[in-house]
Formats: C-alpha cells, sequence, structure tokens
C-alpha cells in the first residue's frame, strides 16, 4: 500500500511538497562583523526540517572554502560570500525573488 502524504493528497513518490515549500521560503542572506573586524555571512530563514541543513553547510564550506556551521535555524559561513550564496541557493530549488542579500 503506497504511503500518502497528508499535506497534498498525493502517494510519497509523487509528493512535491518539499520543492513547493522551498519555491516559498524566504531566505535572508546578510553579512555581520565579529569579534576582531571578522567578516560572517548569515543565511536565515531555511527551515531545518524540510531541508538537510547539514548538507547544505557541507556543500557550502566546500564549495567556498571557508568554515561554516548550521545551528539555531541559522549557516553561518565565515567571509563574505552574499552574492556567491544567492547563486548556489537558486541552484537548490529556492526562489530567487525570495532570497533578500542585505
Amino acid at each position: 500500500m503506497a504511503v500518502i502524504c497528508k499535506k497534498c493528497g498525493l502517494p510519497d513518490d509523487l509528493c512535491a511538497c518539499g520543492e513547493l515549500d522551498k519555491e516559498e521560503a524566504r531566505v535572508v542572506v546578510r553579512l555581520e562583523t565579529r569579534r576582531f573586524s571578522k567578516t560572517t555571512t548569515l543565511i536565515e530563514g531555511i527551515n531545518p526540517k524540510l531541508s538537510d541543513m547539514q548538507k547544505i553547510v557541507k556543500d557550502l564550506k566546500s564549495t567556498f572554502a571557508c568554515g561554516g556551521t548550521a545551528k539555531d535555524g541559522f549557516i553561518m559561513l565565515q567571509g563574505d560570500h552574499r552574492d556567491d550564496v544567492k547563486n548556489y541557493l537558486v541552484k537548490l530549488g529556492f526562489n530567487e525573488a525570495a532570497i533578500e542579500v542585505q
């Protein structure tokens, strides 16, 4: 028996709820200055329950050759990667108009 998605009513193999949630998410990418004038890129608005935050952080760290972490619903990367992060998130399926770069 096929498992039915409670949100859309389709079988799990045809369910597109995760992709729809990515398109509706409002993501904010901003630059923050930390101690000792270190710049940090913060990414907020990605739902940790719907997407694999650890996988996204691992890919971002290897792509941009920097350190970073995911905790409390946001991603923190060392350095200024605002424009590059926006392009990466668009490739992952997030709506470009819903990504705000500050």
